[in-house]
């Protein structure tokens, strides 16, 4: 941790000597999502509703998503970018140094400026929270912190696997971003929207179920009989991470480098 945290603190006095790029960049960051969440306040606008859901439920889901996002482009974008690495060569230097190299490619690279994006979504998940009467509980607290946490986890992992294809491929593939980009876009609904061959992929394989609707349901006292299981579901993101470090793991013991 304390050489994961000198890389943070190198990478953000860089970042910061050109001060007038950081703050518009981050400005910028604040209104992307601003119009998708724009199209979703016109449409309960317009239709009130949407398959039993209201706009401030809709809303919660939504900030959950795109505060982990947010936050694991933020932390996670080494291996977000890792073909860079493979492609020039440098990997090969961080694989001789006595570091894991998990902790390596994490310091490779921050985008701070995603705190834009960040502020915006914690703007909406407050405004939800405070429009919906959730009787709140010790564990509704633990369960929505851990929603955002597991939302992490989750995308890192996403991450982590389409750094892996570089290993054989070198350069990184688009299908990283069908899952990142596609699962946040899907995610940021309540996932029983969606026919039900899409709502099942979305919990068992790829789980962002586990981390934004199943709980949800939870905090809303949606749920059938015991809440326990449904306020635990977000764990299930560590079931899904640990898989995908095994595979990084696979990955690095068969590379070759690519002579740059």
């Amino acid at each position: 941790m304390q050489l994961y945290l000198k890389y943070l603190s190198i990478l953000f006095r860089s970042q910061m000597q050109y001060r007038t790029s950081f703050w518009l960049l981050t400005f910028g960051q604040f209104f992307i999502p601003f119009s998708v969440f724009a199209g979703l306040y016109f449409m309960f606008s317009r239709f009130g509703e949407l398959q039993g859901w209201s706009f401030f439920e809709t809303a919660l889901c939504f900030g959950v998503i795109h505060m982990a996002f947010s936050l694991s482009e933020c932390f996670v974008r080494g291996f977000d970018v890792f073909s860079s690495l493979v492609v020039s060569g440098e990997f090969d230097r961080l694989l001789v140094r006595p570091r894991s190299t998990i902790v390596q490619v994490l310091g490779s690279k921050f985008e701070f400026t995603r705190f834009g994006r960040l502020v915006q979504s914690a703007v909406v998940l407050g405004w939800a929270l405070w429009n919906l009467p959730i009787a709140w509980t010790p564990l509704k607290v633990l369960t929505l912190m851990m929603m955002v946490a597991g939302g992490i986890l989750i995308f890192a992992g996403i991450f982590i696997l389409n750094a892996t294809l570089c290993f054989w491929t070198v350069q990184g593939l688009e299908v990283g971003n069908l899952l990142t980009d596609g699962g946040r876009e899907m995610a940021q609904y309540p996932l029983n929207i969606y026919h039900k061959r899409v709502t099942l992929f979305f919990t068992f394989i790829i789980p962002f179920g586990c981390v934004s609707y199943l709980p949800l349901l939870f905090l809303l006292d949606r749920t059938q009989g015991h809440g326990l299981l449904y306020a635990l579901l977000p764990l299930a993101a560590i079931l899904f991470l640990l898989p995908c470090l095994a595979v990084w793991q696979f990955g690095v013991r068969h590379y070759r480098s690519t002579g740059s």
